[in-house]
């Protein structure tokens, strides 16, 4: 890890986001790299949707319409070098595609839902990863996608239909006080979050792009959503925490405070990107051994959103079921 982190002359008074970076210069990974990273666009990918169309003709549909693009990762993930974005785009309206980061499908893939799994995504507007949770069951099982704002709501049910999805229910309420007839086998807290993982930084005035700025007290809220999803969920049942920000209070504090709260253990993570281990140490606290097998991606590492995940299930980690 870096040890060094600077902030150049003209940045001593900057806006907090850069404070809190170095803050954190002895938590992330070559902080340096980082810092250099966040001067550059937020790189464009799209998602496939194989309930439409197969990869390879969405591949060739793309080409026709003159973008150039490289595989990623993750199967049904393209990265755009190329692209006009003045022309719509027919693979776009034909629901053969979803603008999407890469690291934002992680989360999903994490969860590991099939068909036969009851699914809630607990804030899911405006749908990306609810819609790839219904293509990765197939379009079959049961998936409930819930948002608390109606603006929102209108994006997630276009998303939903533009894409052919039919095993999903769309409900309006708030997450923290959601309550359904049933209990489910999988569950995805995609939290709202200061969003420190899309910030980029203008490399000449050195203001923060995508800051969010605000007096809500995510953290409460986020506490609140993960133990009411935590108690809508089956025993044995497995729970996806994550967020886009690299922000300590609104991860690993997270984490931990479901840890006490509640019979959680964390499970380890395998995905097709390298991740970083979750932060068990900082500012003098410390959290519970088991919040390393959460993880952390890095803007700088993986070219994408930065994000945090961790993956959790009720009961013992050996009861999770299939």
């Amino acid at each position: 890890m870096g040890d060094r982190f600077y902030l150049p002359e003209h940045l001593h008074n900057a806006p907090p986001f850069l404070k809190i970076l170095k803050e954190y210069r002895n938590v992330i990974p070559f902080p340096d790299h980082l810092m250099e990273h966040l001067k550059r666009p937020l790189p464009v990918y799209f998602r496939i949707n194989t309930l439409k169309t197969s990869i390879d003709s969405a591949k060739k549909l793309l080409e026709k319409e003159g973008v150039e693009f490289l595989q990623t990762e993750v199967a049904e993930v393209v990265k755009v070098t190329r692209h006009d974005h003045s022309r719509p785009l027919l693979s776009y309206h034909l629901g053969y595609i979803y603008p999407q980061a890469l690291s934002s499908c992680l989360p999903v893939l994490a969860l590991e839902v099939n068909p036969e799994c009851a699914v809630l995504d607990l804030c899911a507007a405006p749908g990306g990863k609810a819609t790839f949770m219904a293509q990765k069951m197939s379009d079959e099982g049961f998936l409930v996608a819930n948002d608390r704002t109606r603006g929102r709501i209108t994006s997630l049910l276009a998303n939903v239909k533009r894409l052919g999805i039919t095993n999903t229910i769309v409900t309006q309420g708030r997450g923290e006080h959601l309550c359904l007839p049933c209990t489910f086998d999988r569950i995805l807290v995609d939290a709202p979050c200061s969003g420190q993982g899309k910030y980029r930084i203008d490399p000449d005035s050195g203001t923060v792009k995508h800051e969010v700025i605000g007096k809500t007290n995510l953290p409460a809220i986020q506490k609140a959503l993960i133990k009411r999803a935590f108690d809508i969920l089956k025993p044995g049942g497995i729970l996806v925490y994550s967020t886009c920000t690299l922000n300590i209070e609104e991860n690993e504090e997270v984490i931990q405070f479901l840890l006490e709260k509640r019979r959680a253990s964390l499970m380890p993570i395998d995905l097709p990107l390298q991740g970083q281990p979750g932060i068990i140490s900082f500012r003098g606290k410390e959290y519970d051994e088991q919040i390393r097998l959460a993880k952390r991606f890095y803007p700088h590492e993986i070219d994408s959103v930065g994000f945090f995940i961790a993956k959790i299930v009720k009961g013992a980690p050996e009861k999770a079921t299939p």
